[in-house]
Formats: C-alpha cells, structure tokens, sequence
C-alpha cells in the first residue's frame, strides 16, 4: 500500500471544526482558558482548523464593557495566553476578539497558528438593528486592505484582504467573516472564494429567536452552494449573557450546500463539531463551472486585491480515520425523505421526457422489447405512465419478449407477468430460429453444433432482438424505446449499433442500475400501479442481475453480469466520482474503502434490502476500479459517442455526447491507471 494512501491529507482534504466553548461574560482569562482546551482536543483529534464564535475571548454580550480600557488589555493578554498554550498545537484557530487600532475598536476574527498570530480580518457589516448596537461600539473593516496592527511585539496583517494558506499543503486555504457579514447582499466570504479560499468560515454571535436557526442553516448552505467551497459556522452558546437576548450555540459544517455536520444546540457542554472537507471536490467543480470564473473576472479578480498569509501545517500524512459520511450509493439518497423526494422527481423526468417526444413524433405506438430484467422493467411502466398521462390506452405499447438460446423460464415468465399485468399488447418473438440461421451463414462453430459461446454467440441474439424491433417499429408506425441504463453506457456493457445501444429515445440512459432498484420499490410503495403489477415487479427485484445470453453451465448457474463485470455497487460508485467530480482514482478508492469496507457503519438507503448488504476489502476495490478505468476511459467510449437521444435525470451526471460527457473515442486510460499505481492502495 502507498504509505500516505489512508492519509486524508493525502487526498486534499482537510479536518475542520466549529468550536463552542462555555462563556465567561466579560473574562477574558475564563474564555482563553475554554480556548485552549478545544484546541487541545481538536490537536488530539486531528483537526486542521478550530472555528469559535465571534467575540470569544470577551463574550458578545457585554455591551458598553468593550468600550473600557481593562477590557482592552484584558483581551490583548488573552490572546497572547491562547498563542503560547497552543504553539505545540497542530490546529490553526480563528478567534474573535475586540482590537483596538488607530483609535477605532474593530470586532475581529484573529487566526493563531502553532503559536504565532497569523492575521486579524476585522468586521465589516455592523448590525445597527432591532436587538443590534454594534455601531455603537465598533467601527467597520470596510476598505481597510494592506494595513498591519501590533498584538504585543508582533505586527502581524490587518484587514478584510487576508486570506490563509498552508505553505505545505496546497489545498488548505481559508477566509474568515463575521456574523452579519454573511446576512448582508454582498458577503465578504464571496471575494475571498473567488480570490482562492476552499473553506469559508463564520465567527458569529447571533442570538437565537424562533426560526432563527434555520435562517442559519439556510445562509450557509446557499454560500457554500454559491461560492463553491466548504462553510464553517460558530455560533456563541451558553455563558453568554441572557440580560435581553438568549444563545444556542449552533455549529454546522456545509460543503457545495450539504450539510456534512451540526452541532447539540442549547448544550451546557462545550463542543467541538468535526467534519472533513473534500478540497479536490471543491477544485474540480470550480473547474466545471465556468460561471465562478467569470465571476472572478467580472469583479476584478480578487486574487490581485487580497494579500495571502503563509503558514506550515507541518503534516505528517497519518491515517486518522474519516469524520465524514460517504453514501455507498452516491446516487441514492440514503434519508427517507430525501430518497423519496429524488424517485418522484427522476421517474418524472423519464415520464415527461418520453411523453414529450411521443407528443412530437406523432407515433401510433411505443415498442419495447421485455426482457423481464431490470432494466426493460422499469422502461415499461416508464412508458406506461406517460401513455396514461397523455390519455392514450395502454395498448398503445407494443411488448414484445424474444427468447434466446440461454432465456430462463424465470424471466421470460416475469415478462409475460409484467406485460399481462399492465395490460399492453404483448407478443413473443422466438429468436433462436433466426440467430441459427445467422450463425451458420456465419461459419460460426455453434452453427455446426459446437457450444462456442464467445462475443459473436451473444452480440447475435442482442443485435437480432433491436433489429426486430426496429423493424417492428416500422412496420406498426412506432418508436423504439431504449431501456440501458446509465451504468452499462459507462461501461460500455451494451451491444454496439443494432443492439441495445441503440433505441429512438432512450428512457434509461441517465439513470444508474443502483438508483432504477430503488425507481422501481418507489413505485411499489406510492401505489403508481396496481397490485398484480407490484408483485410482479418484486419478484423481478429479487433476480440475479444476467444477460441471459449464454447457457448455465453444467452445475446449472446462469452467466451473472456482475462476475463479468464488477457489482454495479461499485461500478456506479466509481462512475459518480469520475463523471461528477473528476478526482483522482486514488481518491475515489479511499472514499469507496471508508464507504463499503464495514457493512454495518453508516445508513443504508431504506428499503435496501438485508441480504443484500455487503462489505469489499480494498484488494476488491482495487481489482474492479481498475477494470472500469479501462472500460470508461479506454475502450467504451465510442459507443457513448454515438447514443440516441434520452434525459438527463441525476446531476451525478450523464454520458451523452450533448450534455455532461465530451470525450475522445480513441482515448486511453494511461493516465488514470498510473495515478491508481502511483497514489492508491
């Protein structure tokens, strides 16, 4: 194994935490005493960098005290206490605290790091409302750039133009607001994104009323979303005054608008909230996403205007495990609400993509070959919503199922089932006939009686099922439904041309295999069809997944897909990270090893079912990540260069030349296999 391989630092991510430590109103002594003891468990933990609400080295609430000298002083000493207790300390911290400089007393965010005060980012939005005096006491950082201010014997950078970086590990760079900084229009955090930051980060009081944390919530979401980095929001708890406010001391970690992490709100504990951020997936999408650039040039490239503040993080490449979830099924919600939320919205976006183009071709029927798999399932009462919706009898699709050499009685049973039970016209083409004839004129050795069963022995049977329904489709004034799925065009597991690469509209194409189970069981539980039909679609579920094109063997086990293949639970992982976020496939195999090398840890999508749950070791991961890099990257692509029209349903991602995926068809997979060799396990 590569040594740094366990290492999330190896793989551009970074610890965080936000940090809500018990009160002292007014002592500041108290408060950097609080300080320094979550600093010290965030070292133990790991984490790269302490987030703590504003003001925490003096409290929030103390109102006309900022304004007296004691306080002053008492502040400036504490700072320089927390320094020197923390310079053994891995972790940078952002404090807040009330500075005095040429006459003015800034509200400020302080950044110590191994015990030198790294840079003060003062305040720039002042509330001055409802419950908010702060003008009354603080003056605003507004245009304040390039400027220094004394803590002790240090000049250390002063102004709203700061933004941190590790001098040793390239992605960790951050920048630091202030509460109403982020409520206002134009956040600060927004120019420090575009100037380079990947994580933001909110030193906020902001006490709590009715709704208010959702407000909160909200807020750093959309930032997170918006300025394509991760959020870090502290806010003051308990220990604050409650003269005329009250505190809940909420912590959330956000990244591209997830929620990765919240703290206990209205503890009487300190907390320290930890979550790792993904620094190479906040890369790539700025990357993808042309908007953040012309974002950065339509405001006049903050880069030129902000000054970046060096420091070592001193890393030293250990595992120290993951504080963060990874969905085993990335395009699969695993929360019920969530899950449910994402089903209704992707088998509408099927529906209303077919309904369209039946509305637009003027077609007379839907022809779709059912095969009683998956796949050709989940097409059909695709296609059977969207002739109910459009008012059309359901007899309007044309079903056929054409049996093979190697069909199973199983299969073949659920086609007619399915078919019956939905009540479209339905027909049995037998194929084997035609193939013969094929693979004798062919020369082949199976026309001789042999029982050679190679690629040609397969693609014939597939390619004759698509020629007939083509022709079928011509002959009846139809339109030839695709049903391959999104997981079999990214591994190019489909018969190129006349085969079921090719349909008129390909209803299945931007859905993963692992996310059409789960369209599937949500049509069982919200009743989309009727009671026969849900039984049979269960007992279809229930299937091993095979192509049915080769005979069982002589124990009698049927040709399994995912022997051939890989489990699509892999697949479709590798497949989200690569057409998604592009990491490196060292990368993606640390995130599928934290996400299936324990079967117990972590949520399963619900309704997944029990026997199903499994667990891969590394070797496996490895094993299968590297045949699918080569089957994407090298030897696949031609055929996704060449697909039919069909909706784009996940913003995983899709494979069609017009949308997500431009790629080469004569590309190799060189790269992405050394990057494995080099960098993975």
């Amino acid at each position: 194994m590569q040594a740094r391989f366990t290492s999330l630092h190896h793989h551009r991510m970074l610890r965080v935490a936000a940090a809500t430590p018990i009160a002292s109103v007014g002592d500041a002594a108290a408060n950097a005493a609080a300080a320094i003891a979550l600093a010290q468990r965030a070292h133990d933990e790991a984490v790269d960098l302490v987030v703590f609400p504003e003001l925490s080295i003096t409290s929030y609430a103390i109102d006309d005290l900022h304004l007296q000298t004691a306080q002053q002083l008492s502040t400036l000493e504490a700072l320089q206490t927390v320094a020197t207790a923390t310079e053994g300390l891995a972790p940078v911290l952002l404090v807040g605290a009330a500075l005095v400089r040429n006459g003015r007393l800034y509200n400020c965010a302080v950044a110590i790091g191994r015990g030198r005060i790294l840079g003060v980012v003062p305040k720039t939005f002042l509330p001055n409302y409802r419950e908010y005096y702060e003008k009354r006491w603080f003056a605003s950082g507004a245009g304040i750039t390039g400027q220094t201010m004394t803590i002790g014997a240090e000049e250390v950078p002063f102004g709203t133009d700061l933004i941190f970086a590790a001098a040793d590990l390239p992605h960790f760079i951050f920048h630091a607001e202030i509460c109403e900084d982020y409520w206002s229009p134009t956040p600060p955090s927004t120019a420090g994104a575009l100037a380079g930051a990947l994580v933001c980060c909110n030193l906020s009081a902001s006490n709590v009323v009715i709704g208010k944390s959702r407000e909160r919530a909200m807020l750093s979401a959309s930032q997170s979303a918006r300025a394509i980095c991760a959020y870090v929001y502290s806010a003051a708890g308990p220990g604050e005054s409650t003269t005329d406010l009250a505190w809940d001391g909420q912590g959330t970690i956000h990244e591209l608008g997830e929620l990765l992490g919240e703290s206990t709100r209205f503890a009487l504990e300190p907390e320290l909230l930890i979550a790792d951020v993904d620094c190479e997936r906040l890369i790539q999408e700025r990357l993808r996403n042309g908007t953040f650039g012309d974002a950065a040039t339509f405001s006049g490239h903050p880069e030129t205007r902000f000054r970046r503040i060096l420091f070592d993080r001193q890393p030293d490449y250990a595992d120290v495990g993951l504080k963060r979830a990874i969905r085993r099924f990335p395009f699969v919600p695993d929360t019920p609400a969530r899950l449910d939320e994402d089903c209704y919205e992707a088998f509408n976006i099927q529906v209303e993509g077919l309904l369209k183009r039946v509305a637009a071709t003027g077609v007379d029927k839907l022809v779709i070959g059912v095969s009683g798999g998956l796949d050709s399932t989940h097409a059909l009462i695709v296609a059977a919503k969207a002739l109910d919706r459009l008012g059309r009898p359901r007899t309007d699709i044309l079903g056929f199922t054409m049996p093979g050499f190697a069909t199973s009685e199983g299969t073949k049973g659920n086609a007619w089932r399915l078919m019956r039970a939905l009540g479209i016209s339905a027909e049995e083409i037998d194929i084997r006939p035609a193939a013969r004839t094929m693979l004798e004129g062919m020369g082949h050795p199976f026309g001789r009686g042999e029982p050679v069963y190679d690629i040609a022995f397969e693609n014939v049977q597939a390619g004759l099922r698509t020629d007939y329904l083509f022709r079928l489709a011509n002959q009846r004034n139809g339109l030839v439904v695709g049903t391959g799925d999104l997981s079999e065009l990214a591994l190019g597991w489909c018969t190129y041309g006349v085969g079921d690469h090719m349909s008129h509209y390909g209803v299945n194409a931007g859905v993963p295999k692992t996310l059409i189970q789960f369209l599937i069981r949500w049509c069982i539980a919200t009743d989309q069809y009727d009671a026969e039909t849900d039984a049979v679609l269960e007992a279809i579920l229930a299937q091993e997944i095979s192509p049915e094109l080769v005979p069982a063997d002589e124990s009698g086990a049927m040709q399994s897909t995912e022997d051939k293949i890989g489990p699509y639970a892999l697949n479709d992982f590798f497949a989200h990270y690569v057409l998604r976020h592009g990491l490196a496939p060292s990368k993606i195999a640390f995130l599928a090893w934290h996400a299936w090398r324990d079967m117990e840890a972590g949520r399963w999508p619900i309704g997944y079912p029990e026997e199903a749950r499994t667990s891969y070791d590394l070797d496996t991961i490895k094993l299968w990540l590297e045949r699918f890099l080569v089957r994407f990257f090298r030897t696949s692509q031609f055929k996704r260069s060449a697909l039919p029209n069909s909706p784009k349903v996940s913003a995983g991602g899709a494979v069609s030349p017009r949308g997500d995926w431009r790629a080469p068809s004569d590309g190799t997979a060189t790269a992405w296999l050394a990057e494995l060799a080099a960098n993975g396990p």
